[in-house]
């Protein structure tokens, strides 16, 4: 692809993930704290400092955004199976609740925008996703 077109592509992409990070259901949460959510969700309890690495922040302020987080009811410090010397952090029904409403409402946002294309344009669209996944999977 010739870098004008890899250009615009990167630029629209980057557009429309900042516009649909835009639909949250707590508008209070930050984006990097939802993010936060989100890997519990995915991964399942996580000590801090592994939250840390998974998100490349320093540890000092992945606690301050699991403090935010744990002041708000979204996560729970819990012992660590095996260390003790460890916690895990893992998501409240609250913030399982958090996860799951941002993320009907993203998906929702996106689909009305959808519904507006032409079919031909959203069969395009759903082969460049096909194609996204494929260029994922080979990382």
């Amino acid at each position: 692809m010739p870098q004008r077109s890899a250009n615009s592509l990167r630029s629209a992409v980057l557009q429309l993930a900042r516009r649909i990070r835009q639909e949250r259901s707590d508008e209070a949460i930050t984006l990097s704290q939802f993010a936060v959510l989100g890997v519990l969700d995915h991964h399942g309890p996580m000590t801090p400092r592994k939250l840390a690495d998974h998100e490349q922040i320093r540890p000092p302020s992945m606690t301050r955004t699991l403090t935010a987080l744990a002041d708000k009811g979204y996560v729970i410090k819990t012992q660590h199976p095996t260390d003790r010397r460890q916690v895990l952090i893992a998501l409240t029904d609250a913030g399982l609740g958090i996860v799951k409403e941002t993320r009907h409402r993203r998906s929702a946002w996106l689909s009305r925008r959808l519904a507006k294309l032409e079919p031909e344009q959203r069969a395009t669209l759903a082969e460049a996703a096909r194609i996204f996944a494929i260029m994922n999977a080979a990382q």
